[in-house]
């Protein structure tokens, strides 16, 4: 099984992986460390700040990754913002029904009332060699993205809106059901 992660910057991706990890024991890909490798080694010219150009420079070596991972019947937990909203047509049925599809994206409602807790938390489990002055303005816009576009390619996007940590609990608790009940098939 394949549990692949995204969602906009600051949301909690890394520590959503990093719990499923130490529930699930499956191997762990932060498709941020995959990006930091590339531009460190000078196999790319793309920085950090390259957004869309490392989409879809990365997306085509993380998809293959996981259809390697799948081939093989291997598990593994894959993070990071750089999955195209319609990620889906890259793969068959056949790969498809490996994959467990989960986007965590904040409200306005939540980051207005939890703004400072959203930025004293931003480096809780990486640290950012790059930090910026993190904008709320900034980090409403980046959820709002990544809401209208995957909703608009017809994905389920969690909401964090209300409880940060029991939405965690809840999707972390989601997946550890769906990996029992697909190492029972």
């Amino acid at each position: 099984m394949i549990i692949l992660i995204t969602g906009a910057s600051h949301v909690g991706k890394t520590a959503l992986s990093q719990r499923l990890l130490e529930k699930l024991h499956f191997p762990y890909l932060s498709i941020d460390h995959l990006k930091m490798g590339l531009i460190r080694s000078g196999n790319t010219t793309l920085t950090p700040e390259d957004d869309d150009e490392l989409t879809g420079y990365l997306w085509p070596i993380v998809r293959e990754m996981i259809k390697t991972a799948i081939e093989n019947r291997q598990n593994m937990i894959v993070e990071g913002c750089y999955v195209p909203y319609g990620w889906r047509k890259d793969f068959s049925e056949e790969y498809l029904t490996d994959i467990r599809f989960v986007c965590l994206a904040m409200t306005d409602a939540y980051i207005d009332a939890n703004f400072g807790a959203i930025r004293e938390h931003r480096s809780d489990v990486e640290s950012r060699l790059y930090e910026f002055d993190l904008e709320a303005a900034c980090v409403k816009e980046d959820n709002r993205k990544f809401i209208e576009g995957f909703r608009a390619a017809g994905e389920t996007v969690t909401l964090i809106d209300v409880d940060y940590g029991q939405t965690m609990r809840e999707v972390a608790d989601g997946m550890q059901e769906l990996a029992a009940a697909s190492a029972q098939e």
